[in-house]
C-alpha cells in the first residue's frame, strides 16, 4: 500500500451501498436544531451542551468526539441576533465531522475545541446567556462534574436529559422512512432463519443466519441502549425450555447465552421437533432500530400454544387500540394486564416469576430502549 493511500482520504470514499450517500440530510438536522433552541427558551435554558454520541448524531450528523453547543431562540448566540448559532467543538476528527453534517451547507459550525480553561469565556464571546444545560442522565459523572465546573461562570447546569429525550420521541417523516426500509431489511433475516432453521440447529447458528443479512445490508456492529448497564445483542433466538432461563435483561425471556459474561439470548442450544423457537431479531438501518419477534416451529405446536397465541394477539391489539385512542401509555399497561389476568397468564405475562418484567411495549428510534414505554411506571 502506497503512502499516499494511508495518509489521505477523500469524501467520496464514505458512501453507502451502491454509491449513496447515507448522511443525514441537512434540512433533517436544521430543523432539529431549530427545535431544540426553541425547546430550551421554553425551559428558560439560556443553552445546551450535547455530548452523548448518539445524540450528537442526531443533531450534528456524525459521532464524532466532541460537544455540541445550541443556544436558546432569543439569545444572542443565534443566528438571528447575529451571533455563531450552534456550534460544534470538535477533537477528533474536525474534517469528518464537517463532512458528515453537510460540509458546505451545514448548518451548524464546526470547529477545533479551544482549551477549556477559556471554554466559559469563549462561549460567552460567542454570545451565551443563562444557564447552560448539561446531558447530566446520559454521560458519566465525571464528565459532568468537569463541565459544571468550568462553565460554573453560568451558573448551575441544569439537567436536559429528558428535554431531549422528549424531542427525539416525535419522529420525522425520515426518520419513519429509516425504520421502514430497516423493517425490510428485518424480513429478509427471518427468511434467512425459516432457510436455516431445523431440528437439531443451534440457537446460535440461526443467529448467525440472520445476522449475516443484517450485516451485509449495513449494521454498523452495535445495538444503543439508555438504561444502564443494559447491553443488547442483535439477535435472540430461545429454543423451547432455554426461553424460561433468567437473565440480567429486563425483558420477557432470557436464555442461556453463549457463556457467563453474555448470559442472555442465544447459547448452544439445539433445536427440538415440535417445540416453540422465539426469534427476536434486531436491524439497525442508518442508526435507526427496527425490532421484532416471531414465532417458529420444527414440526407442529400443540393446540394449547396456539390458543396461547391467540390470547397475546388480543393482548397486543388491546393495547394499540388504547394507544390509537390517545389514552397514555399507563392506560394502555392496565388494559393489557388486565386482559392477560382474565385469560390466565398474568403469572406469566412478560416472563416468569419472579423476574417478570413491568411493561408491555417500548419505543424505537436511535436506541432500542426510546419512550415513551407502555408500563406504569418507567
Amino acid at each position: 500500500m502506497s503512502n499516499d493511500m494511508m495518509t489521505t482520504w477523500s469524501q467520496a470514499d464514505i458512501v453507502g451501498p451502491e454509491g449513496e450517500d447515507w448522511r443525514v440530510p441537512v434540512s433533517e438536522l436544521e430543523a432539529r436544531l431549530s427545535l431544540l433552541s426553541s425547546l430550551l427558551a421554553k425551559a428558560g435554558i439560556g443553552g445546551a451542551i450535547i455530548q452523548h454520541p448518539v445524540d450528537l448524531y442526531y443533531y450534528a450528523g456524525g459521532r464524532q468526539n466532541g460537544s455540541l453547543f445550541v443556544p436558546a431562540q432569543g439569545t444572542a448566540a443565534t443566528c438571528e441576533l447575529n451571533g455563531d448559532g450552534p456550534t460544534f467543538f470538535v477533537r477528533r476528527s474536525l474534517s469528518r465531522a464537517i463532512f458528515e453534517a453537510g460540509g458546505d451547507d451545514a448548518p451548524l459550525n464546526l470547529c477545533e475545541f479551544p482549551a477549556m480553561n477559556g471554554f466559559a469565556q469563549h462561549l460567552k464571546d460567542m454570545g451565551a446567556q443563562g444557564s447552560i444545560g448539561l446531558q447530566q442522565g446520559e454521560i458519566p459523572a465525571s464528565i459532568y462534574k468537569f463541565f459544571t465546573e468550568k462553565l460554573s461562570p453560568f451558573g448551575e447546569c441544569p439537567d436536559i436529559t429528558a428535554l431531549v429525550h422528549g424531542q427525539r420521541e416525535v419522529k420525522s417523516a425520515w426518520e419513519i422512512e429509516m425504520l421502514e426500509a430497516g423493517a425490510e431489511i428485518q424480513i429478509k433475516m427471518f427468511d434467512a432463519v425459516t432457510e436455516v432453521g431445523g431440528e437439531g440447529v443451534t440457537e446460535l447458528e440461526l443467529v448467525a443466519a440472520a445476522e449475516a443479512v443484517s450485516r451485509s445490508e449495513g449494521f454498523g456492529g452495535s445495538v444503543q441502549m439508555r438504561r444502564f448497564p443494559m447491553q443488547c445483542d442483535r439477535g435472540v433466538i430461545i429454543a423451547g425450555r432455554a426461553g424460561g432461563i433468567p437473565s440480567f435483561f429486563d425483558s420477557a425471556l432470557g436464555g442461556i447465552g453463549a457463556h457467563p459474561l453474555s448470559s442472555m439470548g442465544s447459547g448452544f442450544n439445539k433445536i427440538k421437533a415440535n417445540e416453540t423457537v422465539l426469534v427476536d431479531l434486531l436491524h439497525i438501518h442508518r442508526g435507526y432500530v427496527v425490532d421484532a419477534t416471531r414465532m417458529f416451529v420444527a414440526g407442529r405446536l400443540d393446540e394449547k400454544w396456539h390458543s396461547r397465541l391467540e390470547d397475546m394477539l388480543a393482548v397486543k391489539d388491546a393495547v394499540v387500540d388504547v394507544l390509537d385512542c390517545g389514552d397514555t401509555c399507563q392506560q394502555a399497561w392496565r388494559q393489557g394486564l388486565a386482559l392477560a389476568d382474565e385469560f390466565g397468564h398474568k403469572e406469566h405475562l412478560m416472563g416468569m416469576n419472579p423476574d417478570q418484567s413491568k411493561f408491555l411495549g417500548h419505543s424505537v428510534g436511535l436506541q432500542l430502549d426510546e419512550t415513551p414505554v407502555v408500563a406504569e411506571v418507567f
